[in-house]
């Protein structure tokens, strides 16, 4: 039987301009905006201070005496949409009297290299705007912070959770900037602060409607939530987008492999399961070893080496407890590190460092953050 030939010349004008524009890969700047990372874990308690990354790949947390918190991956997402997980915040400890300069803030932050087609700096500077689905108990205004770093400034803008423990769709715009443009090098581009308490210092000016020179006054201008005033507040957040235009498209599933990889370019974590072999090298002393560390995938810069529960094996020796890991003449694809771990090791032999097996966050882990 002889096949038909479709002529496909004319096809893509029958296709509405929404269906084509959802078809560009990769426009999201969000890296791992479903949620569905967690290389360093699923739940971290007692979050009370500091600025650092606890569960979900690319977010991290910064509180200024603003409660104390459980952060967690959870699986309440909003219905029939296609998300797995969301970022969960609970508070713990309350604080009901924030101080001036007191926050609480989520944050990821985009890689300046990556930002370069937003035009900053020229008259043909994008719009980008930020979709969301959010859910907490605590009903009123929010803000959402943007900082560029290479220009030192600042856009803001208000959204507001109407229903309490219901899953909301956001959608905010925000103007370019054709002033100031971002250096195209792996630093900092943008920052992106969800903000869920603020102090005085934060709430006090006017919400600027276009970048403007950065001050605490204008980074959280509506803010009327303080999410720390009670142990009964949650917070869930997933489907985040930040992408060139002034329309929100649907959110932009990528294969897990895919959206690993991404999350692999700034973290990695090596092991993590029983007996995992990580790594061979030589012992070049009874209490020390050499290895070559090979990275997943080529990371954003030279990373942060740290070992937890690993230990080293030779032909005579099993199970030596690594203590510290040196990293020499590390790049952004590999490193050589000198390992600390007990005596025993019979000096010059072939060893290999693996995770112990009696736990299953023994690894070593490589982090390049921004």
């Amino acid at each position: 039987m002889a096949l038909s030939r479709i002529d496909t010349t004319n096809m893509i004008e029958d296709v509405p301009q929404s269906k084509l524009d959802n078809n560009i890969n990769f426009r999201n700047i969000i890296i791992n905006g479903d949620m569905s990372i967690a290389q360093r874990g699923t739940s971290q308690a007692s979050i009370s201070s500091g600025t650092s990354y606890y569960t979900i790949d690319r977010y991290k947390t910064q509180v200024v005496n603003a409660g104390t918190w459980t952060q967690s991956q959870s699986t309440d997402v909003p219905s029939g949409q296609g998300f797995g997980y969301s970022l969960k915040m609970d508070c713990t400890t309350a604080d009901t009297s924030l101080g001036a300069d007191d926050f609480l803030v989520v944050q990821q932050v985009a890689e300046a290299q990556n930002l370069q087609y937003l035009k900053y700096g020229t008259s043909n500077a994008e719009s980008i705007t930020m979709s969301f689905w959010v859910k907490s108990n605590k009903t009123g205004t929010y803000s959402i912070w943007l900082f560029a770093d290479d220009n030192n400034k600042t856009i803001s803008a208000p959204y507001t959770i109407s229903s309490a423990d219901t899953w909301e769709k956001k959608t905010i715009t925000f103007v370019g900037d054709t002033i100031s443009s971002i250096t195209n090098d792996n630093d900092q581009g943008i920052r992106v602060y969800f903000v869920l308490a603020a102090g005085s210092n934060w709430t006090s000016g006017t919400t600027p409607t276009t970048w403007q020179s950065d001050s605490k006054s204008i980074r959280a201008p509506e803010q009327t939530v303080n999410l720390a005033d009670s142990t009964d507040n949650e917070w869930y957040i997933t489907g985040v987008q930040l992408e060139a235009g002034t329309t929100a498209s649907d959110f932009e599933f990528l294969p897990v492999d895919v959206n690993l990889q991404r999350c692999q370019r700034y973290f990695q974590s090596i092991g993590g399961v029983n007996d995992a072999s990580i790594a061979s090298g030589m012992t070049q002393n009874s209490s020390g070893s050499t290895f070559t560390i090979h990275y997943i995938t080529t990371m954003r810069s030279a990373p942060t080496h740290a070992v937890n529960d690993l230990n080293i094996t030779d032909n005579v020796s099993y199970g030596l407890s690594v203590s510290s890991v040196n990293a020499l003449f590390a790049n952004n694809n590999s490193s050589r590190c000198n390992l600390t771990h007990s005596s025993g090791a019979t000096q010059y032999r072939p060893c290999f460092l693996r995770s112990s097996s009696t736990a299953s966050t023994s690894r070593l882990t490589l982090e390049a953050e921004l």
